[in-house]
């Protein structure tokens, strides 16, 4: 009974959960943004009706979703005062730069431009409302850097200096922070990650309308977009992600060798990457694997003859920097999630690319199971980014800020794990509910599909409001 009301359990699985169900909003509102911002452009280029029909069908979905992710992510707030008072305490001085520029800047720059887009259609010069939306997507953007910034000081800490009198982490130099190299590195990881993720759903939605026959005029154009989006989207993400793994490297090598699973140092050829393994229960022993000789030492110095440290060495090395204790993470879950998040984007990137080949010349196929593909396939690289946040996050452990401040240490001590389990509850019950109502939300504006272009105008010819035809 004492292990289920842990205060310090309970906190990590609430914001985990928490965090979780946030980010199912995120990337779906970053990538969607820049995708209507491209529909718009090219209607505006072109004059064709149909994307201008694609800009009011994937807006009305973006604008779903962008409501649902400011509602939710405003708990995140309150985790931090509610169970994490200590943790609030100490890096306060240091999130307060990165967090106010998020919410000053990007978040008010996203939200006055998305109201000028929302209400401007019939009352600013089309050019000046297309910059709305483009507005609106670097504010999303920016916003997003802004987080990972916060974000990247727990993986990486830097512009700095440590007050022993007060307990806290003091703020010296917010370029340090701004500029931190596990932000730059995750920042384009992220973004790719998050339009492959919007791919996925475009891709989705126009082949439930395709493999029904419906609105071909507009889903034909938006499953191409969709599939070119995934493809360039996740070669991004694949490069990006490698630079990532370098900082990663550098910064926090004991992720590295958690994330494979490498107790020992190892050099070239014995520094392998397995694709698959089975252990022993305790996870310290390998009993069979299937193994890429040198790939680890590539993927880690980017040199065939790297040597990539082990988790017993870097215990070693931590017990002498930082004291007694186990500074390594729950080994089964870096190792499975770093490969979850690999294997589920890999397999999306290839359902575009199989896509693209049966589409190729106007085709259109006739087997329903090639539609069910595209359309089960969506939550693949959504999957993928939770997944890889988990990693990000369960790797650092036992530091909720690197080499700083251990997950323990961060709890709030007066709250009891009684009023953090009832706050549980209430979250995930909530959370529950508005999960339906998303769902049936998006699902009824995917299934209604494109207005005719005739719903669009007045009588006198003009663009009605888009909030009007939402």
């Amino acid at each position: 009974m004492n292990e289920i009301l842990d205060p310090l359990l309970l906190a990590r699985w609430q914001f985990g959960l928490t965090t979780i169900y946030h980010f199912l909003f995120v990337p779906i509102t970053i990538g969607t943004v820049t995708i209507v911002a491209l529909f718009q452009t090219a209607w505006y280029r072109t004059g064709k009706v149909h994307y201008l029909q694609l800009t009011h069908f994937f807006g009305k979905i973006f604008l779903i979703n962008f409501a649902m992710g400011v509602v939710t992510g405003i708990v995140q707030e309150f985790q931090f005062g509610m169970n994490w008072s200590n943790y609030s305490r100490f890096v306060g001085d240091i999130f307060g730069a990165p967090l106010a520029l998020e919410g000053l800047l990007a978040f008010f720059l996203e939200a006055t431009f998305i109201g000028l887009w929302i209400f401007g259609w019939d009352k600013l010069p089309r050019g000046l409302h297309l910059a709305t939306i483009w507005i609106t997507a670097a504010g999303t953007i920016l916003s997003a850097y802004f987080i990972l910034a916060a974000n990247a000081f727990m993986q990486n800490p830097v512009g700095f200096t440590l007050n022993g009198e007060r307990g806290r982490a003091e703020l010296t130099d917010i370029w340090a922070v701004l500029t931190n190299k596990v932000a730059l590195a995750a920042f384009p990881h992220t973004i790719f990650g998050a339009f492959m993720v919007s791919a996925g759903l475009v891709i989705a939605v126009a082949a439930w309308h395709l493999s029904r026959s419906q609105h071909l005029d507009t889903m034909r154009p938006a499953l191409k977009a969709g599939l070119w989006t995934m493809i360039i989207a996740g070669a991004g993400s694949v490069l990006s992600g490698d630079q990532l793994g370098l900082a990663m490297v550098q910064t926090q090598p004991m992720k590295m060798a958690a994330a494979e699973a490498m107790y020992n140092t190892s050099t070239g050829a014995d520094a392998s990457f397995s694709i698959f393994t089975l252990g022993t229960p305790d996870g310290v022993h390998e009993l069979f694997s299937i193994r890429i000789p040198y790939l680890l030492s590539f993927l880690s110095t980017h040199t065939l003859n790297g040597t990539v440290e082990g988790i017993n060495d870097l215990q070693a090395q931590y017990v002498q920097l930082y004291g007694p204790g186990d500074y390594t993470p729950i080994i089964w879950v870096t190792y499975w999630s770093f490969r979850w998040m690999i294997g589920l984007g890999m397999l999306h990137i290839l359902v575009a690319v199989v896509g693209l080949w049966l589409t190729r010349k106007g085709r259109m196929p006739q087997k329903r199971w090639v539609w069910k593909v595209a359309i089960w396939s969506m939550p693949l690289s959504l999957a993928a980014m939770i997944v890889g946040w988990i990693f990000t996050e369960m790797g650092r452990q036992p530091w909720i800020v690197f080499s700083l401040m251990k997950t323990a240490d961060g709890v709030s001590p007066g709250t009891t794990g009684l009023e953090v389990l009832i706050s549980l509850l209430a979250f995930t019950a909530v959370y529950g509910a508005l999960a339906v109502v998303e769902f049936k939300l998006i699902k009824r504006a995917a299934q209604k599909g494109p207005a005719p272009v005739e719903d669009h105008l007045d009588e006198e010819g003009k663009h009605v409001p888009v909030a009007t035809v939402y």
